[in-house]
């Protein structure tokens, strides 16, 4: 259901995303929302049901990615287990809120609105290094459930594992930097387990959709991108202690702002 050509190029978009979620414990859809969204349309998928697709694919292929960067971080003692274990019910709620309800409820308009705003906030994000009281801690059970609750609302929304958001709030309340890292890559698969469920229950019925959809999830593509994101995440995870990552996170994000930029015009414009 895709040609070969297609394939490989988002084969290799999936190297570089697994890379990416490995490196920076960020999921792909930064980059894969867009791409995906450009391929729907070019099978002529109208522009605001293609938008929604592409979320929900981008998200699915997190799934695989977030089980590939956590077995690495894993191994390497980075995952603070604790930390998944209550940050998980939350997650599983503003999933179900997010891919189940709203998510069918917002036009594609809004939805890539959404996504520009968030890619760019996250790259703003990147930028910045602000200090971080030594005395501030994680809060309580009921807190981290709060805190959980919008992470997976808001990554339902965008199609995103979490990162954006799960690290910066692990970081401000004084969590290492890596073990922040490590912990946003293992929260990812609940995340996208519980949005992608929410995604093909919502999306059964929707008609206009391609041969090869499950839901809002476009199966083409998230073959084409998982099987080689897998492959990369180790190697990400591996590069993270080698590499001088705020450097990279810095000029990621540069890319990250143009991203947004092209999102958002072409939702208003469209």
């Amino acid at each position: 259901m895709l040609d070969p050509l297609l394939f490989i190029e988002l084969a290799g978009i999936g190297l570089i995303t697994g890379f990416l979620a490995g490196l920076l414990g960020i999921g792909g859809g930064m980059m894969l929302v867009p791409v995906i969204t450009f391929v729907l349309d070019a099978r002529g998928v109208v522009p605001d049901l293609a938008v929604k697709m592409a979320i929900a694919t981008s998200m699915a292929t997190i799934v695989f990615t977030s089980i590939a960067s956590v077995r690495a971080h894993h191994r390497r003692g980075g995952v603070r287990w604790d930390l998944v274990a209550r940050l998980t019910p939350g997650i599983v709620l503003g999933a179900a809120l997010a891919s189940a309800g709203v998510f069918r409820i917002l036009q594609g308009r809004w939805l890539a609105l959404l996504f520009g705003a968030f890619i760019g906030f996250t790259a703003l994000q990147m930028l910045r290094a602000r200090p971080v009281a030594p005395t501030r801690t994680l809060p309580g059970t009921a807190g981290l459930v709060g805190a959980g609750s919008v992470i997976g609302f808001a990554s339902g929304l965008v199609g995103a594992g979490g990162g954006f958001l799960s690290v910066p709030f692990m970081t401000w309340c004084n969590v290492a930097m890596h073990q922040a890292v490590a912990t946003s890559a293992a929260l990812g698969f609940p995340i996208a387990l519980a949005n992608v469920v929410g995604y093909i229950w919502a999306g059964a019925d929707v008609a206009g959709r391609p041969a090869g959809s499950l839901g809002y999830v476009y199966l083409p593509a998230l073959v084409a991108v998982a099987s080689t994101s897998v492959l990369a995440a180790p190697l990400g995870v591996r590069a993270a202690h080698a590499l001088p990552v705020p450097t990279l996170k810095r000029v990621f994000a540069v890319a990250l702002l143009w991203v947004a930029a092209a999102m958002i015009y072409r939702a208003w414009s469209g």
